[in-house]
């Protein structure tokens, strides 16, 4: 199990990775756009979103640090817009963990299925801090 930072921008990601990249001498470790993901009927995405990143990692003095822009309909704050990964090869342990910060706080994305990972939710705890879990099965 592994805990990273996340960091989510309005629409700059790209621009922000490269950048990161440079400062700390390192490559994107990939780097997919929302356009990339397979469309599911009756949920296109939106053309302005297709450019933007939904995902780039970076290793950071042997950290990973992940990456993405926002919806375009979902502005993020700065000071809002770094959140905590949780990645966990425990789905049983990482749905436990998920409901207990979600008991007083609010889930932004309920713990599910998605085409990369067989758990992926978001939740704000009590504090404000966002976590994201990730089962680290992740689907290529």
């Amino acid at each position: 199990m592994t805990v990273n930072v996340y960091m989510i921008f309005n629409g700059n990601c790209e621009e922000a990775v490269a950048y990161y990249a440079k400062v700390f001498s390192t490559e994107p470790n990939g780097l997919s756009r929302f356009g990339d993901m397979p469309s599911e009927p009756g949920q296109e995405m939106p053309e302005e979103m297709k450019n933007r990143i939904m995902h780039a990692s970076l290793d950071i003095h042997g950290s990973v640090v992940m990456f993405s822009d926002a919806m375009s309909d979902v502005p993020i704050s700065i000071g809002k817009n770094i959140n905590v990964t949780v990645i966990s090869d425990d789905l049983n342990k990482m749905t436990e963990e998920f409901k207990q910060l979600a008991q007083d706080g609010t889930v932004q994305m309920e713990l599910q299925e998605t085409f990369w990972s067989l758990g992926y939710g978001i939740v704000e705890d009590k504090f404000g801090i966002i976590w994201m879990f990730s089962h680290d099965d992740f689907r290529q």
